[in-house]
C-alpha cells in the first residue's frame, strides 16, 4: 500500500514540474476604473436609475410642488409630513437625490453612446462581403439553386434587381465565386444612437432647470429662507437673488392698478424673493364664470415696464397664453383680492344695547381692537365678490343655483396667537322662506365651516335679533318679567316670598346662563347638579322656562317697535322668535365678542402669475424631438440584409441567396421570399433556361 502511495505522489510531482515549464495564458487584471466604466455604462444601471426617476417624477406630478408647509401638515398630518419632507417629495425636481440620479443617468447614458456609438457606425457601413457559404447556410430565411447563366451575368441581374428595390449594393469577385453583399435601411440603426442621446439631452436640460447653482449658494451658507411674512423692503440680503439667476419658477399677486419688479419662489418652510430686470403692471383683470360660480375663463392686461424698450410692451394674457419677454415667460395662473376696501359694522354680542362700532379696513391688513374679552386682532384675509351655491331640494325657484353675494373672510386672533376663522355673508340669505345673515366658524382650515344664523328683520338689518339680546342681557329687564309672570301664585306669607325669591333668582340665573353659554351652558348646569335619571325632564323644563321669558322679552320688543298686537302675534314674527331662540342656544360656541356685518366695499381684483425662467426648458424639447425621432427610426426603418453568392460550377454557376433582418422578421420574411421569386425569374433555374 505504501509502494502506491510513493508511486501516485511521484506522478503528481512530475505533473506539477511539467505544468510549471510551459507557458499558460496570464489572465490581465482589470483595473478599478475600467470596472466602473463598465458598471457605468451598463444597461441594467440604465433601466434602474430610468425606472427610479420614471417614479418619482408620477410622483412629483400627482403630489402638488413647492407649496407651503402648512398645507402639506394639514393635508398629511405631522406624521407623514416629516416622512415625505425628509425624502424631499415636495420638491422633487430640486431634491438633491433627485439631481444625483439624472447626473448618474446622464452620465451611464453618455458612456453607453460613447462605447457603442462606433460600432454601429461602423455596422452600417460594413457589408460584410467576407461572409462563407457555411455561415449563409446556416440562416433561417435562404435559397439555393443553379442556373446556366455564369457568375458575371447573374451577379450583373442580381444587382439590377436589389438595386431596384432600394438595397446598397457592394460586390466582391474572387477566383471561382463573385459575393454581392446588399443593405437596406441602416439608418434605422441611427434610431438607437438617437434614443439614447435624447435622454442625455433631456437630463442635461433637466440638470439645468434644478437649480444647481442655488442648492451649492444654500450649502455654502450664502443663501436662507425667509420664513416671516414681511415686506419686501426688508428682506434680508441672504434672501434675495439678483437677474443673473438662469433658471427659477416662482409666482406674485398683482392688484389692479399696481407693479412689481420681483417674484417669490417657494423654499421648503420660507421663500426666496427673485429680482427681474423689468418690472410687471397689472392694468386691469377679468374673469367669467359659469352659473355654477366655477371661473370659465379670466385673463390680464399686462404692462412691461424695461429700460431697453422705448415705449412700454402691453399685452393680455390668459390660461395657456403666456407672454414671452427676454426669455421670461409670464402665465396667468390664478386670481384672487388684491385687497379690497371693506366697512364694516361690529355688533356687540356681549354689550347688545350699545350702538353698533363702525370699522374700515382693507383685505391683507388687520386692526387691534379692546373688546369686553380683552384685545382681539382682526386679520383681514380675503373677499369674494360671488358665492354661488347649489340650491336646497326644498327650493321652488326653480333655480339650480343661488348666489348668496359678497362676503369677507378674517380671523379673530387672540394675544396668545390662538386664531378663529370666519366668514361672513354681506345680504340676508334666504333658507326655507326666511331670510338669514350667515357667519361661518372653524378653527383650523382644515375644517368645514359650521355656520351661525342671524336673523333678518324686515328692514334687511339684524336691529330687531340685537334688541332681543339686548333685553335678555337686562337683568332688571329679565326680572321684573320673571316676577310678573310668577305672580302672587305662592301666597303672601313670609315662607312663600321666600321661595318666590329663590325662584326668580334661580330663572333670572338660568336666563342669564342661556345667554352667555347657550343650550350647552344649560346642559352642563343639569348635569352638574342634577341627578342622571331626572337630567332629561329638568332640561325640558329649562327650556320651557327659557321659552317664557324670552317670548315676553320679545313682545316687549315689538311694542317698542310699534307692531301692533291686538290681533296677537303674526306667523312671520312669531317664526322670527323661533330662529332667534335657535341662534341664541348657540351663540355660547361663536367665540366672539361680537358679530361684524359687512356694510360697503370697493373690490380690487388681483392676477396670480407664475413667472418661469428655464433654459433648459428648450434642450428638454429638443432631447424629447430626438427621442421620437429615434423611436419612429427604430421601429419603422428596419435594417435588411440580402446576400447573393455566386459559385462557378460546370455547366453555370451555384446561386446562394440568404438573408437577415434585425426587427419585424416576419415582414422581412415576405419581402425575402418575394424577392426570391424576382430572383428566380431573372436568374432562373438551369432546367428553366430556353
Amino acid at each position: 500500500m505504501s509502494f502506491v502511495r510513493l508511486k501516485h505522489l511521484n506522478i503528481i510531482n512530475r505533473g506539477r514540474a511539467e505544468l510549471n515549464d510551459k507557458t499558460l495564458p496570464v489572465r490581465t487584471r482589470r483595473g478599478t476604473g475600467a470596472i466602473a466604466l463598465e458598471f457605468l455604462g451598463s444597461m441594467n444601471l440604465a433601466i434602474t436609475l430610468l425606472v427610479v426617476i420614471a417614479i418619482a417624477s408620477v410622483i412629483g406630478t400627482v403630489l402638488q410642488q413647492n407649496e407651503p408647509y402648512t398645507n402639506y401638515v394639514m393635508k398629511f398630518g405631522p406624521f407623514w409630513f416629516e416622512v415625505f419632507k425628509a425624502l424631499g417629495l415636495f420638491d422633487i425636481y430640486g431634491a438633491p437625490w433627485f439631481l444625483l440620479l439624472l447626473g448618474f443617468l446622464l452620465i451611464s447614458t453618455s458612456i453607453c453612446v460613447w462605447r457603442n456609438t462606433p460600432h454601429i457606425l461602423h455596422d452600417m457601413r460594413q457589408f460584410r462581403l467576407d461572409v462563407q457559404d457555411k455561415s449563409l447556410q446556416s440562416f433561417h430565411l435562404k435559397s439555393e439553386w443553379h442556373t446556366a447563366y455564369g457568375t458575371g451575368d447573374a451577379a450583373m441581374r442580381a444587382e439590377a434587381l436589389l438595386g431596384a428595390r432600394g438595397y446598397r449594393l457592394r460586390k466582391r469577385e474572387q477566383e471561382g465565386h463573385v459575393t454581392v453583399a446588399a443593405m437596406r435601411g441602416s439608418a434605422g440603426r441611427l434610431g438607437y444612437i438617437l434614443s439614447h442621446l435624447s435622454i442625455v439631452v433631456i437630463c442635461l436640460g433637466g440638470l439645468i432647470d434644478g437649480n444647481l447653482p442655488l442648492k451649492l449658494q444654500e450649502l455654502r451658507g450664502e443663501l436662507r429662507a425667509e420664513t416671516r411674512d414681511i415686506p419686501v423692503s426688508e428682506v434680508p440680503a441672504e434672501s434675495i437673488l439678483g437677474t443673473d439667476n438662469h433658471s427659477f419658477r416662482g409666482s406674485i399677486s398683482i392688484p389692479e392698478g399696481a407693479s412689481v419688479n420681483v417674484v417669490y419662489l417657494q423654499l421648503r418652510d420660507g421663500y426666496l424673493v427673485q429680482q427681474l430686470p423689468f418690472a410687471i403692471e397689472l392694468e386691469q383683470f377679468r374673469v367669467e364664470h359659469y352659473p355654477t360660480g366655477m371661473p370659465k375663463s379670466f385673463e390680464s392686461d399686462l404692462v412691461i415696464h424695461d429700460d431697453d424698450l422705448e415705449q412700454p410692451l402691453r399685452q393680455t394674457i390668459k390660461v395657456n397664453h403666456p407672454l414671452i419677454y427676454k426669455g421670461y415667460a409670464i402665465y396667468q395662473s390664478s386670481f384672487g383680492d388684491g385687497g379690497s376696501g371693506l366697512k364694516m359694522r361690529a355688533w356687540s354680542l356681549d354689550l347688545p344695547h350699545q350702538e353698533p362700532l363702525e370699522l374700515a379696513s382693507n383685505v391683507n391688513r388687520f386692526l387691534r381692537l379692546n373688546t369686553t374679552r380683552g384685545e382681539r386682532t382682526l386679520e383681514f384675509t380675503d373677499f369674494k365678490l360671488y358665492n354661488i351655491f347649489p340650491a336646497d331640494e326644498g327650493d321652488t325657484s326653480g333655480k339650480k343655483f343661488h348666489n348668496y353675494g359678497p362676503s369677507m373672510v378674517f380671523k379673530l386672533r387672540n394675544p396668545a396667537g390662538e386664531a378663529l376663522e370666519y366668514i361672513n355673508y354681506m345680504l340676508p340669505v334666504e333658507l326655507q322662506g326666511r331670510r338669514f345673515f350667515m357667519s361661518g366658524l372653524r378653527s383650523t382650515p382644515s375644517e368645514e365651516y359650521r355656520y351661525l344664523y342671524i336673523p333678518s328683520d324686515d328692514a334687511g338689518t339684524p336691529q330687531r335679533f340685537m334688541r332681543v339680546l339686548a333685553a335678555a342681557h337686562d337683568a332688571a329687564h329679565v326680572r321684573r318679567i320673571v316676577e310678573m309672570q310668577i305672580g302672587d301664585t305662592l301666597g303672601a306669607d313670609a315662607a312663600s316670598r321666600d321661595v318666590r325669591n329663590t325662584m326668580i333668582d334661580s330663572i333670572s340665573r338660568l336666563v342669564a346662563l342661556f345667554v352667555e353659554q347657550g343650550i350647552d351652558g344649560v346642559v352642563k348646569h343639569a348635569e352638574a347638579s342634577i341627578a342622571a335619571e331626572q337630567r332629561q325632564d329638568a332640561i325640558n323644563s329649562y327650556v320651557n322656562v327659557l321659552q317664557g321669558v324670552l317670548g315676553a322679552l320679545y313682545i316687549d320688543v315689538l311694542r317698542d317697535e310699534g307692531v301692533n298686537l291686538e290681533q296677537g302675534v303674526r306667523e312671520e314674527d312669531s317664526l322670527f322668535f323661533d330662529d332667534t331662540l335657535n341662534t341664541l342656544s348657540m351663540l355660547g360656541a361663536y367665540g366672539s365678542p361680537f358679530y361684524l356685518q359687512l356694510s360697503e366695499f370697493e373690490h380690487i381684483e388681483a392676477s396670480g402669475l407664475q413667472i418661469a425662467r428655464s433654459p433648459g426648458k428648450d434642450i428638454v424639447y429638443l432631447g424629447c424631438a430626438m427621442l421620437m425621432v429615434g423611436i419612429f427610426m427604430m421601429f419603422y426603418m428596419h435594417q435588411r440584409r440580402v446576400w447573393v453568392r455566386l459559385t462557378q460550377c460546370d455547366g453555370g454557376a451555384r446561386l446562394l441567396l440568404a438573408g437577415s433582418g434585425h426587427r419585424n422578421r416576419m415582414e422581412f420574411e415576405h419581402e425575402f421570399h418575394a424577392l426570391q421569386v424576382e430572383l428566380e425569374q431573372a436568374v432562373p433555374r438551369s432546367t428553366d433556361v430556353t
